[in-house]
């Protein structure tokens, strides 16, 4: 388990309390995957935090990339690899289903 910001974190960086989330925090878990935060990035972090909260459920990628008006290959070409996982764990939420 390591911390970020002294927040607790499970072995893949994920914040194990999801209230402990903020803006800040988001930068820092982005920088401790040497990624710089922007402003659509936290965008999408706010959104899919919003579609968490509405369903109670992290969306699939292709649902997400809808919704952003998006294609999932902006996400990819945005996020590398693994956008649905670093949105989530950037965002303070669960891990996404079907995610190794």
């Amino acid at each position: 388990m390591s911390a970020v910001l002294g927040l607790e974190l499970d072995n893949e960086g994920f914040l194990l309390n999801r209230d402990d989330w903020s803006e800040e925090v988001a930068i820092e878990l982005a920088k401790s995957d040497d990624f710089e935060m922007t402003d659509q990035v936290m965008g999408f972090l706010r959104d899919a935090r919003a579609m968490y909260d509405e369903d109670g459920v992290v969306p699939p990628i292709r649902i997400f990339a809808k919704k952003q008006k998006v294609s999932t290959k902006e996400l990819y070409d945005i996020f590398k690899k693994g956008p649905m996982k670093l949105i989530c764990k950037w965002g303070g939420l669960p891990k996404p289903t079907g995610c190794v």
